[in-house]
């Protein structure tokens, strides 16, 4: 059988569209002296005159960390990213493993020396809890002396200093400071020649990679869903009442997964379930998760059809597993329910889109196969949308489901999706 749902052609574009938001990031290598690369630097391309802020900080590494196209952005390399000092202390930086991002301090500039021990606190908590910092150059001026111990990487940039400008700051880093040196702006075999003779490690440059552009795409929830998660939370609510919410609205669910799977937030094991997202996400997080994607989705969004059809399936699904299943099967049904039509919320092969996630074999088999117990409750599903009464019936007798049930379950699927209530 086709890995399309057959009633995938019933939606049209304006619905699949609706569903994701696209923005440019642009992304340069950082290498070796073997030139294999280490890590990306991330550049907003989507700022349009509002220049860099720390509001464009926090949607540069939330994008990065929920990208859902089928390239990944960062893999498993460290991210650098560009930060304001505003965004420094701000929340979204706890969604993300420490261990792989490295925080760009921006100069103080004329205040620097009435503002670097007032700074020196929020940057010595962020190293204290695994970030990685580089500054740039000037954190070797006399002024930024309490920041040196704390620099992991020292950048310099070759199209402002001077070769014996480079030279004597090379010296003194490699005396006074435990950082790696990186060179960046390196455009010629010349510039690479140099630096690297005087120990420079790493390099960053059009002389080793061009920044590459990569159209991100985030699946936006409806805001209604994201308010009343928020507000649950805040409520402290119990793990049942946040598990529902997430599995009435399809962004939400994918957005989650895709969170809590992602090389950024650093678990060491895979998360398949909702209610396991949720506790080991905790409600602090949760919360810093949910005031993100607000920032991110669309204004008076509503859920669109394909959305709310792939709720229908994941809790028609659920229903008829609960029938001969024990509940943590009857939770991989919904999962294959609800995650059915991703691959046309975000117009891109099923295959593609699995690889985004993280799921069970068996998920993964009933989703791009139809194949197993899974695959038969899918077929059924679709048959109950799309009235295919000879499927519907070669289905029925396979899960060994009356007409009667079947019917049943989705009158309360149906109603069980439309109740969204405090």
């Amino acid at each position: 059988m086709s890995t399309t749902p057959a009633n995938a052609a019933a939606y049209p574009a304006s619905n699949t569209s609706g569903q994701t938001t696209v923005a440019m990031i642009a992304r340069q290598a950082i290498v070796n002296a073997q030139q294999e690369v280490i890590g990306y630097e991330l550049f907003n391309r989507s700022r349009t005159g509002i220049g860099h802020t720390a509001a464009t900080d926090v949607i540069l590494v939330f994008t990065a960390l929920s990208h859902a196209g089928t390239e990944e952005l960062v893999g498993k390399k460290l991210i650098f990213v560009n930060c304001t000092h505003e965004s420094l202390s701000g929340g979204h930086l706890e969604l993300l493993d420490p261990d792989k991002v490295v925080l760009e301090i921006p100069p103080l500039g004329h205040a620097a020396a009435q503002e670097v021990e007032t700074r020196l606190p929020i940057l010595m908590g962020l190293r204290e809890r695994g970030f990685h910092l580089a500054f740039n150059h000037t954190v070797l001026e006399s002024a930024y002396a309490a920041w040196l111990p704390l620099a992991d990487y020292i950048k310099l940039d070759l199209s402002v200093l001077a070769p014996d400008q480079l030279a004597v700051l090379i010296r003194y880093a490699a005396r006074n400071s435990q950082a790696e040196l990186i060179a960046e702006k390196v455009e010629t075999a010349q510039q690479y020649d140099m630096v690297s003779s005087q120990g420079v490690q790493l390099f960053q440059g059009y002389w080793f990679a061009r920044p590459s552009l990569v159209e991100t795409k985030l699946l936006s929830p409806a805001q209604a869903s994201i308010v009343h998660l928020i507000n649950l939370v805040r409520k402290q609510a119990s793990t049942d009442d946040i598990e529902e919410v997430l599995k009435k609205d399809a962004g939400l669910a994918f957005n989650l997964m895709r969170l809590i799977n992602s090389a950024g937030f650093g678990l060491n094991r895979e998360i398949t379930s909702f209610r396991q997202a949720v506790m080991l996400l905790g409600l602090k997080k949760l919360f810093r998760w949910a005031a993100l994607l607000l920032t991110a989705a669309r204004t008076g969004a509503a859920p669109s059809s394909v959305g709310q059809t792939a709720v229908v399936r994941g809790r028609l699904m659920e229903l008829l597993a609960l029938e001969s299943m024990p509940p943590e099967e009857a939770d991989q049904a919904f999962v294959v329910g609800i995650f059915s039509l991703l691959d046309v919320m975000l117009s891109i092969p099923m295959e593609s889109a699995l690889k985004l996630l993280t799921v069970p074999d068996a998920v993964a088999a009933a989703l791009l196969r139809r194949e197993g117990v899974l695959g038969d409750l899918l077929t059924l599903a679709e048959a109950c949308e799309s009235s295919d009464d000879a499927v519907f019936h070669k289905a029925a007798g396979t899960l060994h489901l009356s007409s009667q049930q079947i019917n049943m379950a989705h009158l309360q699927a149906l109603a069980w999706a439309d109740q969204m209530t405090e």
